[in-house]
């Protein structure tokens, strides 16, 4: 309820009191002191929890994507380093017993650094996101689980974040040599007797696995916030997070 509105509803329930107290008793203090206590309930203005909850997503966000995006930010990180697919995993062990583990090993790198090249791209995405928030949302946030704006974030931008970031990680993995190491990897599998052929969307594949580390980064600075006074670095949210711990 908007505060001038919350303010008329409370000031007609006090007039209400008012007129049911006896004259004598129904003085000025009686009814100042009504509209007290039926204030005493009143939280935080919808616009500064709006306010709080976007601010807390861009810093949550923004410091998602600076960490990821460093030198080995996915690669030397094992709760979101990109593994090998599944299908060159299959035949890992006979590419590295041929003297083929160094190449494999560098797939695996420049795999990881594509998601590092192509993760700042993810930055302006999350923060226009941001922008469609409403206050609903923002109080199913504040009052949810400690992944809940993560969650929110998630299924309403997953397939736009995929879409663009897809093209991305296509030309960053261009530019480290993903893809000429995978083709390299393919050619390789064919010098061994009974291997199964590679077969796989590598554009699909690090596309996912980097929004899959990136999001989960993004929920581990949500619950820093939530429950770590000391990373709430501003006022706002001090006051937006903190108030919900009362």
């Amino acid at each position: 309820m908007r505060p001038m509105r919350r303010f008329a509803v409370v000031l007609a329930v006090a007039l209400g009191i008012m007129i049911q107290m006896p004259l004598a008793h129904a003085g000025i203090g009686e009814f100042f002191e009504s509209i007290k206590k039926a204030l005493e309930g009143e939280t935080l203005s919808e616009s500064k929890i709006v306010r709080g909850l976007k601010e807390a997503l861009q810093i949550g966000t923004g410091n998602a994507v600076k960490t990821v995006s460093r030198m080995d930010g996915y690669y030397k990180n094992p709760k979101i380093r990109i593994p090998l697919p599944k299908a060159v995993q299959k035949v890992e062990n006979a590419l590295r017993l041929v003297g083929y583990g160094p190449d494999v090993d560098q797939f695996k790198l420049s795999m990881n650094r594509a998601a590092e090249r192509a993760a700042p791209e993810a930055k302006a995405l999350f923060w226009d996101a941001i922008k469609q928030m409403t206050f609903t949302d923002a109080r199913n946030i504040l009052n949810g689980r400690d992944n809940e704006a993560t969650l929110y974030f998630k299924e309403k931008t997953s397939d736009r974040l995929h879409e663009i970031f897809k093209p991305t990680i296509h030309t960053a993995m261009s530019e480290v040599g993903v893809t000429k190491r995978y083709q390299d990897l393919e050619a390789k599998v064919r010098t061994i007797p009974f291997a199964d052929r590679l077969k796989l969307d590598l554009d699909g594949y690090v596309t996912d696995k980097a929004l899959d580390g990136l999001f989960y980064m993004v929920a581990e600075e949500e619950r820093k916030i939530r429950k770590d006074p000391s990373a709430r670095v501003t006022e706002l949210l001090k006051e937006v997070f903190g108030g919900k711990e009362r």
